[in-house]
């Protein structure tokens, strides 16, 4: 009998915290830059009758025994049947009899991964003194990079930006209130990208947007910047300035080089080329490639995501519920 662990995200939040699974992700990036892991591209299968389309993100990461699939759905009528657009599940393997060992909420698994990317990489790019940092976007993933940065930085001012004024009051409010006090931070919408950049020390964009949301030339010395909503060649958050200005340029892993276009428009553009990123965050963490040289450089980290960051989050996440005992069993 094949015995599978059920996990929801109420699950996954009790037995993997912020700090945990930036951890892992640092991890995860580490393994894949040393080339101990085997992730292939991941499998895109359109369903054209319902204007659907299914991603498969897998492979095998040796030195964390984790092995599955992520299985994300991207189904823009699904809101018409009130369903979530983008459905997602977590396959979880176990590597040593391919048995399936876990089914957990893909959908939060992903919000916790790339939060927690962007927290690995302001952990190992930005001032150790930051205290200010603006947040770009308030839309599913913007809660993770929040929590991230919190946990890795002394933040004791947020500002948060939206193109809706009202999404980002009603944001600050909620995050004020979950996270203020935990943290000692104050957290507040302002009025414009220009008054976000003000003092900043740390700044995430996690927009859809097809422009720039700020003007590079604003930034502060010394700032460092996340890039994390840019996944397709016309999405483009950054603007160009923070590229061809970055002492530092670090990417997850080089695919992202081929999907954002925060970089390949740039590098189109003819103002920055391919050979001017330093190198994957996980070169970094290996020693391979130089951390911030200086308080005034400015460092700049652009994520599109890999399925190495869910498979080692998400074993990682079935370790630790089956010690707690956490989770529905179900037996096949």
């Amino acid at each position: 009998m094949q015995k599978i662990r059920i996990l929801s995200a109420a699950d996954i939040k009790k037995v993997m915290s912020m700090k945990d699974a930036i951890a892992a992700d640092k991890v995860a990036l580490q393994v894949y830059s040393e080339k101990k892991c085997n992730i292939p591209l991941r499998a895109n299968l359109n369903i054209p009758e319902y204007d659907g389309q299914s991603l498969y993100m897998y492979g095998y990461v040796a030195p964390a025994k984790a092995s599955g699939v992520k299985i994300v759905s991207v189904y823009p009528h699904n809101i018409e049947k009130g369903l979530t657009s983008v459905p997602a599940t977590m396959v979880v393997l176990n590597s040593e009899t391919g048995e399936v060992n876990c089914l957990m909420d893909g959908t939060y698994l992903t919000q916790l991964r790339t939060g927690a990317v962007a927290g690995a990489a302001t952990d190992e790019l930005a001032r150790e003194d930051s205290h200010v940092f603006a947040l770009f976007g308030t839309g599913g993933q913007a809660e993770s990079q929040l929590e991230a940065v919190l946990n890795v930085r002394p933040i004791r001012e947020v500002k948060v930006f939206d193109i809706s004024a009202e999404r980002a009051q009603a944001f600050a409010a909620k995050m004020q209130a979950e996270y203020g006090q935990k943290f000692n931070v104050e957290i507040k919408a302002v009025a414009s990208a220009a008054q976000a950049l003000e003092d900043a020390d740390i700044v995430t964009a996690v927009t859809t947007a097809k422009k720039a949301v700020f003007d590079g030339s604003l930034l502060k010395r010394g700032a460092h910047v996340n890039g994390v909503g840019s996944y397709t060649p016309d999405m483009a958050e950054i603007p160009e300035y923070v590229l061809t200005h970055a002492g530092k340029v670090y990417v997850d892993t080089f695919d992202a080089v081929k999907e954002s276009g925060d970089i390949i428009q740039p590098i189109k553009n003819g103002a920055f080329k391919e050979t001017q990123i330093t190198g994957e965050l996980g070169e970094k963490l290996a020693g391979f490639k130089p951390g911030r040289s200086s308080q005034d450089e400015l460092t700049f980290f652009e994520t599109t995501g890999s399925a190495v960051l869910d498979l080692v989050v998400s074993q990682k996440i079935y370790e630790a519920a089956v010690k707690a005992g956490i989770g529905q069993v179900i037996t096949l």
